[in-house]
């Protein structure tokens, strides 16, 4: 049973995709702190109205940028990802090149069609999937 498991969870690009969706969860979180504590209050700062804070930041009409927050959040992206890394990044790494794959590594070597300039084409490629122009190989 943990041996399904175990496969279950190194299957395919299931690591690749959790790791994709914990880096948007983060930078939603980011987002959100500049959001909350830059832009609204300069929006609500045209409009004349407002709350004040204490904390590092500005007061313009009554409207609070809470720099200090949004410096906060930067902190904990940067915390949380390397945490993202060393914890799932590199043990999986290491695993499958036990397996004798390669993950999260430099991309594979293209070439670029002559004919429409097209990159991106796998270097075994000996027709352009864009222009269907033949490639020399190289």
């Amino acid at each position: 049973m943990l041996k399904g498991f175990k496969n279950f969870l190194m299957q395919g690009e299931l690591i690749v995709i959790a790791v994709g969706l914990v880096v948007a969860l983060a930078f939603s979180t980011l987002i959100k702190a500049f959001t909350d504590s830059i832009i609204t209050p300069l929006v609500n700062a045209a409009q004349g109205g407002g709350k004040t804070s204490q904390g590092l930041g500005w007061t313009i009409n009554g409207q609070r940028i809470d720099l200090g927050s949004f410096i906060s959040a930067i902190v904990y992206f940067i915390i949380f990802m390397a945490v993202i890394y060393f914890a799932l990044v590199v043990p999986y790494r290491s695993y499958m090149a036990k397996r004798g794959t390669s993950v999260f590594g430099p991309p594979a070597d293209t070439k670029t069609c002559p004919e429409c300039l097209s990159d991106g084409l796998p270097l075994a490629a000996t027709k352009c999937s864009h222009c269907a122009s033949l490639i020399p190989s190289t």
